[in-house]
């Protein structure tokens, strides 16, 4: 498979390097600031583009790869309050998209079990819930994407919650997602539920890139094909 990179810092060297291990072909690397380079590309020299860039970016390569007819996996965070629009350009262009906050399997479980935790746990009003995210300081984004599905999880079974604040909640309408940047941290993900009898604790930490990496190029490998806008859950059949 011709694979395009968007995007080549660490996640994009990890995914050339395991690329390259299951025979596929990279016949691209562009860095952030190559943007006008992606539009040289066509579908007849690439099967599918790889995109981790920034918010800023990302909204021109999607769209100019909807315009090639190139599909594309997107792991950059931070866009999405354009995803209507985005949808609506996939249609019109009949694009094909691969989005995920995250693409580890264990984190897409992870998405899985939170849901189903939280309608559980909607019926205890005496737990409070809050959601903490953990990540290098190199990242841009603040929640990361990652805690913004997992909130999305939550706030979907909690009806008396009117949303979500990037911090410590003030008020119990309010989910709190608390953002935290340290060091060279991958990625940890925290959903706690505390009373004044207990607390427990659903959590992932990520130990290496490589689960991410993996699981883009898998995304990649299953998107040729297909039309539309896909996630974890379509490739997963969760």
């Amino acid at each position: 498979m011709r694979i395009l990179l968007i995007g080549y810092g660490k996640m994009g060297h990890t995914i050339e390097r395991l690329a390259l291990a299951k025979g596929h072909e990279i016949v691209g690397a562009l860095i952030v600031d190559d943007a006008d380079k992606l539009a040289s590309y066509t579908a007849e020299q690439v099967d599918v583009a790889i995109e981790f860039t920034s918010p800023d970016a990302a909204m021109g390569n999607i769209l100019t790869c909807f315009e090639k007819n190139i599909p594309v996996v997107v792991g950059t965070t931070g866009w999405l309050q354009h995803l209507p629009f985005i949808q609506e350009k996939c249609e019109e262009l009949k694009g094909s998209l691969f989005y995920a906050s995250n693409f580890s399997v264990g984190v897409n479980l992870f998405f899985h079990f939170n849901e189903y935790v939280a309608q559980k746990m909607q019926q205890y009003p005496e737990y409070s819930v809050q959601v903490k995210e953990i990540h290098h300081v190199h990242k841009l984004d603040k929640p990361s994407g990652t805690a913004l599905s997992i909130a999305d999880g939550i706030l979907k079974h909690f009806p008396q919650k009117h949303g979500w604040i990037n911090d410590v909640s003030p008020e119990p309408e309010l989910l709190g997602v608390v953002s935290e940047r340290e060091g060279e941290v991958v990625g940890t993900h925290i959903v706690q539920y505390t009373s004044e009898n207990d607390t427990f604790e659903l959590n992932h930490i990520a130990h290496s890139r490589e689960g991410f990496a993996s699981g883009a190029l898998l995304a990649a490998e299953w998107l040729p094909g297909r039309q539309g806008i896909y996630g974890m859950n379509d490739l997963l059949q969760l």
